[in-house]
């Protein structure tokens, strides 16, 4: 059976850019065997990568790259038990910035380079986590300040137009449908129109 080739990129959200993860992985992967995700590393449900590991996906014999360890996952628990996976399925799991995995050993030398990635991966995978935490700890303390501050992280708040108290009497009374007093109110979408009833009750 012929031995593959396949890339994982990912990125945490859609506003992040995968090109040079891409330009990388191309010096060792056909483009379009890259499989790529904008999604979190805090857990592993991500489209790309469980098609990778799909009936369709990788197979014994197979080699997948990734640029980093943090690609895969950020949660140690996670990164150990899929580091086992590819051990158990027989496929060649290639971390670049992890020159060991990179290596070519001797079929009855394998069991060094296994034993010095399964090390590096428990300490890097450590360190993933903590970045991960680390990151959710400045993300709340943001938040926190920006709230002491009085700041409003999310969607802005619309102002009530000029008029809003007036249409609204007008509406509760039955005079003009919702449709009409949200036009009247300067076209105002629907959702916003009614948060600001239950915001009144």
């Amino acid at each position: 059976m012929e031995k593959r080739k396949f890339g994982y990129a990912r990125v945490s959200s859609t506003s992040q850019n995968l090109d040079r993860q891409i330009m990388v992985l191309k010096k060792y992967v056909a483009e379009e065997n890259i499989v790529v995700d904008k999604k979190s590393g805090k857990d592993l449900e991500r489209e790309g990568y469980l098609a990778l590991k799909g009936p369709m996906g990788l197979r014994k014999g197979d080699t997948l790259y990734v640029v980093s360890l943090d690609r895969l996952s950020r949660n140690k628990k996670n990164i150990t038990s899929e580091i086992k996976w590819f051990q158990e399925k027989g496929i060649d799991l290639r971390i670049l910035d992890l020159p060991t995995t990179m290596a070519d050993f001797p079929e009855e030398q394998k069991w060094i380079k296994e034993m010095i990635n399964n090390i590096l991966i428990e300490v890097l995978g450590s360190f993933a986590e903590q970045e991960r935490i680390t990151i959710r700890k400045r993300q709340q303390a943001g938040i926190e300040a920006a709230k002491k501050k009085g700041k409003y992280l999310g969607r802005p708040v619309i102002a009530k137009p000029d008029n809003y108290d007036e249409v609204m009497v007008r509406w509760k009374a039955k005079e003009i449908s919702s449709v009409e007093a949200r036009k009247l109110l300067g076209g105002v979408k629907k959702n916003t129109f009614y948060r600001w009833v239950k915001e009144e009750k």
